[in-house]
């Protein structure tokens, strides 16, 4: 049987790093060895040892550190952190030494991938969209970036995301998305609701497992791992 991957969480008294530690824990290939966060005074480099994949889910300004801090140190970095400039983290992976690669998803729950990837398929037939996302009022960053890159890739395809995109903040919510287009007589929504954090698991389990063999060292987007 093959050695289990080691791995860090970063943003480990979070929410999201709090279930992150569960999936991990609680999968037979895998072995937590350590969690960082303010809160528990730690950092990424008091706890990164001989890990060899981090889990990031902080904050934009803590997030693009930390994934410096761990492929400098040989670690596969794996972010589910959003609100900070990609080109720009990924402009600068690409210069440190090394072999070791990042990926970054604006949102790990299958169903959403799912629901960016039909929505590329409906722009260039009904090119008039409106996207709405819905997220607690602890979440930092308005809008989402789920709806970002949702809208990102509805344009690559031909569609005309209006702007802005509409953003909701209120207890009570995870993360939810609607995206709808707009035709002649009619109009076609689809919607992606995550209801527990639970539903972001399986893909950042997913993500730790390939995130050793992409194709490219700094990868955008679950789909691309599916």
């Amino acid at each position: 049987m093959a050695d289990p991957i080691k791995v860090v969480v970063s943003g480990a008294a979070g929410r999201m790093g709090e279930t992150a530690c569960g999936a991990v824990e609680g999968a037979d290939d895998m072995e937590l060895v350590g969690r960082a966060d303010p809160a528990l005074d730690t950092s990424v480099s008091d706890v990164i040892g001989d890990a060899d994949v981090m889990v990031d889910f902080t904050t934009p300004d803590a997030a693009p550190t930390n994934v410096l801090d761990a492929i400098e140190a040989g670690v596969h970095a794996v972010v589910g952190s959003t609100g900070f400039d990609l080109d720009e983290l990924k402009a600068t992976v690409l210069r440190t030494d090394g072999k070791a690669n990042c990926f970054v998803a604006p949102n790990f729950a299958i169903g959403a991938v799912l629901m960016m990837e039909a929505s590329k398929l409906i722009a260039p037939h009904m090119p008039e969209v409106e996207i709405i996302e819905l997220h607690g009022d602890h979440k930092k960053d308005a809008p989402s970036g789920t709806a970002k890159r949702t809208a990102e890739l509805i344009r690559d395809a031909g569609g005309n995301v209006h702007e802005p995109i509409h953003s909701v903040r209120l207890p009570g919510l995870v993360a939810h998305q609607e995206v709808t287009f707009g035709g002649e007589g009619q109009t076609l929504s689809i919607r992606h609701d995550s209801v527990d954090r639970s539903s972001f698991m399986p893909g950042v389990l997913l993500a730790v497992r390939k995130v050793r063999d992409l194709p490219e060292r700094f990868v955008i987007g679950l789909e691309e791992l599916l």
